[in-house]
C-alpha cells in the first residue's frame, strides 16, 4: 500500500453512527466494522485520534428544550460519550489495537483523565487515543471538541465522518438538486451556513489552519483511500 500521506489525524464520528440497524444505542456489527477501519489505519502508520459523539444515548441539548437544566443535560449527553469511547477502546483491543480513552471529566476509575501531553505519548507510542466528554464544559459540542483536540494534538488534518458524500448546498437527501462542493473555504462555509460542523468548531478550524475533510464512513475504504491521499468528500480550507 502506498505510504499514508498523513501521519497524525483525528477522526470525529458522530454516536448516531453507531446505532446502525438499531433503533438507538450500539450496534455491535456497526461498531466491529469502524473499529476494523480503524486498526487499518493504525497498521498503515497513521497515528489516530478519534472524538465520538453520545447523541445515540442522550441529547442534552433536545432533552434541555423540553425544561431540563441545560449544564446538567450536557453533562449527562458528555457522560454518555465515555459510554461510547469505552466500547470503542473494547471493539479495537479486541481486533489487537492498543487504546487509550481520555476523559475530559475525571471519572478515571474507567479511563485516564485528559493530558495533552500523555495523549500525545501515546500517539507517538502507536496506541489508538479516543477522547471522551467533549471538551469537559457545557454548551460546547463534540465537534468543537474535536476542532480542539486536533488542533492540540498537532494534527494534520480533522476529519468529519458522515453518512453523506461530503458537502452540499443543501440536505441532498431533501433536495436532489443540492449542489457538492469538493472544495470550500472556511469563511464560505460560515456564511452560507452550511452546517459542516457548528460555528465554534469551524471558526478553530479557521483560525488555526486546521485543513478539515467532510466524507461518507459508510463508503467501503474511503479512510484508507484518503489517507493515501485521494481526493474524498469535501475539503474545507483557506481561499475561496
Amino acid at each position: 500500500m502506498p505510504a499514508p500521506v498523513y501521519r497524525r489525524i483525528l477522526l470525529k464520528l458522530s454516536g448516531e453512527a453507531l446505532v446502525g440497524s438499531e433503533s438507538h444505542g450500539i450496534d455491535p456489527e456497526i461498531l466491529e466494522r469502524f473499529a476494523a477501519d480503524m486498526r487499518d489505519l493504525a497498521a498503515a502508520g497513521v497515528q489516530l485520534a478519534l472524538v465520538i459523539g453520545g447523541g445515540n444515548i442522550f441529547r442534552g441539548a433536545a432533552l434541555a428544550a423540553k425544561g431540563m437544566d441545560r449544564v446538567t443535560g450536557d453533562q449527562m449527553g458528555m457522560l454518555a460519550t465515555v459510554m461510547n469511547a469505552l466500547a470503542m477502546q473494547d471493539a479495537l483491543e479486541r481486533l489487537g489495537v492498543a487504546t487509550r480513552v481520555m476523559s475530559a471529566l475525571k471519572v478515571n476509575q474507567v479511563c485516564e483523565d485528559y493530558i495533552r501531553r500523555r495523549a500525545m505519548r501515546h500517539l507517538d507510542k502507536g496506541r489508538v487515543v479516543v477522547f471522551a466528554a467533549g471538551t469537559g464544559n457545557p454548551f460546547f459540542t463534540t465537534d468543537s471538541a474535536a476542532s480542539l483536540r486536533a488542533i492540540e494534538i498537532g494534527a494534520e488534518i480533522l476529519i468529519k465522518a458522515t453518512k453523506v458524500d461530503g458537502i452540499y448546498s443543501s440536505d441532498p437527501v431533501v433536495d436532489p438538486a443540492a449542489t457538492f462542493y469538493p472544495r470550500i473555504s472556511y469563511d464560505r462555509a460560515l456564511r452560507e451556513g452550511l452546517q459542516v460542523m457548528d460555528t465554534t468548531a469551524i471558526v478553530l478550524c479557521r483560525d488555526h489552519g486546521m485543513p478539515l475533510r467532510v466524507m461518507n464512513i459508510n463508503e467501503p475504504g474511503a479512510l484508507l483511500r484518503l489517507i493515501r491521499g485521494e481526493d474524498v468528500g469535501s475539503l474545507v480550507a483557506s481561499g475561496d
